[in-house]
């Protein structure tokens, strides 16, 4: 049996345990006061997204894209078929009505000619003769008629005499139609002969050919295109499709402007000329076709090209503007008043003086046409609350709203002025990792401060 441990075993152990327990204790408190700095001692100031009032220009546009298209293309086709004999008109040739664009050889259709042409020459020979041989019959029928009276001639043979010339009188009539019946079929043979030179029906140029010399063009219900030719390319539109949410908004006359890939540093400007109101559906999606007038005096433009064109649907000039989040931005602990947001408004009611929102009703005889018309006054958008930079605080003040681009939205107040430091967002520290990956969404001229409180940085 093990003998019990003595009092100095105990002392030494319990020596060798107070370090452990020591570093341990300090161990747990560094812990904590970790946490705490966490907590408590961190900066959670906010940290104010900024932009500065400016003036400018508001437009707000539909977006879409098109292609550019002759505004009147012919396609030219064969009326009759065979093999191509020759083509003298390429691509980008410049064409007039009437010129000769190709042939098809024209040597069976001549053939064709040349039978019908003799066929109307024995047909008008046969009338001749049958003429002379009506006269003959005539003074046959005459002369017996003096001799019945004698009895040299029998009735019989008179009446003979009279069914002779009767048939004289119709083989000439039957002569004439068939003349006239093979002069026909020589127009016919003669058109097909012409048929075989292919001319431009339009003065323009020639954009796509299809044929070489010696392919086989053969004429059927639906006849194979040898050229389409463009009229008048110094004109040119773009047909684009505008989906059905933003259709409304397009009107004819309205100015457009678009690019192409050719030339991405130049905007070419054109006019809505149309809205056409077939509708195209594509897998449920329903767009429209609206039509774009172009100037195309350079012949810059080729048919064919895609246009990334932009509507001007209204326009504002010279407003003071702010980006549209800062309409929308509330500090913490403030509510926002009811119905001063401007979100709450529909988009079209966000127009002032621009012409592009909905007109207010007036009074019963302004809207019946009866009585005078009263004096209209300039329409005030819906009020909003805007928070300018003063001083390192933040300073509230109500503006009135007018049109927006999706991007800026235009400003009135007699408190505010171009140049003030406007908040569009405020976000914490912890926060600035993801605002860094999301700095490209800021808007225009938004700069974020580096410092809490009311520290800002433009």
């Amino acid at each position: 049996m093990a003998e019990s441990d003595s009092p100095g075993d105990r002392a030494e152990a319990l020596s060798l345990r107070w370090p452990l327990l020591l570093i341990a204790a300090v161990l747990v408190a560094a812990a904590i006061g970790w946490a705490l700095w966490l907590r408590f001692g961190r900066d959670h100031a906010l940290r104010y997204v900024t932009a500065r009032v400016t003036r400018g220009d508001i437009q707000r546009t539909v977006t879409m894209t098109g292609a550019l298209n002759p505004v009147v293309t012919a396609q030219v086709g064969s009326y009759v078929s065979g093999n191509i004999k020759s083509w003298a008109c390429d691509y980008n040739t410049m064409v007039k009505i009437g010129q000769v664009c190709a042939v098809i050889d024209p040597l069976p259709f001549q053939v064709i000619v040349d039978g019908d042409l003799a066929d109307v020459h024995t047909e008008e020979a046969q009338l001749v003769k049958d003429r002379f041989a009506a006269v003959n019959a005539g003074l046959i029928y005459a002369h017996d008629q003096k001799l019945i009276a004698q009895g040299i001639v029998s009735q019989e043979q008179l009446d003979t005499d009279k069914s002779t010339v009767d048939q004289d009188k119709a083989q000439i009539d039957l002569d004439i139609a068939t003349v006239a019946s093979k002069k026909a079929a020589l127009h016919a043979a003669q058109v097909n002969l012409d048929y075989t030179n292919i001319v431009s029906p339009v003065n323009g140029m020639v954009i796509t050919r299809y044929i070489d010399v010696g392919q086989t063009v053969v004429s059927n219900l639906q006849s194979s295109t040898l050229f389409l030719i463009g009229r008048d390319m110094s004109q040119m539109q773009v047909d684009t499709n505008v989906s059905e949410a933003d259709v409304g908004e397009v009107k004819p006359g309205q100015k457009a402007d678009f690019t192409v890939q050719a030339y991405p540093s130049r905007t070419f400007v054109g006019k809505v000329r149309q809205i056409r109101e077939g509708p195209i559906t594509v897998q449920n999606v329903v767009t429209y076709d609206v039509v774009v007038d172009v100037d195309n005096a350079d012949m810059a433009l080729f048919p064919g090209m895609t246009a990334d064109a932009h509507i001007i649907t209204a326009a504002r000039t010279n407003v003071m503007r702010v980006p549209l989040p800062a309409i929308r931005f509330t500090p913490e602990g403030v509510q926002r008043e009811e119905g001063s947001a401007p979100e709450r408004q529909p988009r079209r009611q966000r127009d002032v003086e621009d012409g592009s929102g909905p007109r207010r009703r007036g009074d019963a005889a302004e809207r019946t046409g009866s009585g005078p018309r009263p004096q209209r006054r300039p329409r005030r958008g819906p009020e909003a609350r805007i928070w300018v930079m003063r001083e390192g605080k933040l300073v509230p003040i109500t503006v009135r709203t007018g049109l927006d681009d999706g991007t800026l939205v235009e400003v009135q107040g007699d408190e505010l002025k171009v140049g003030d430091v406007v908040v569009v967002n405020a976000q914490r520290p912890d926060a600035q990792q993801a605002d860094g990956a999301n700095s490209a969404n800021r808007p225009p001229g938004a700069n974020t401060n580096n410092r809490g409180g009311g520290g800002f940085r433009l």
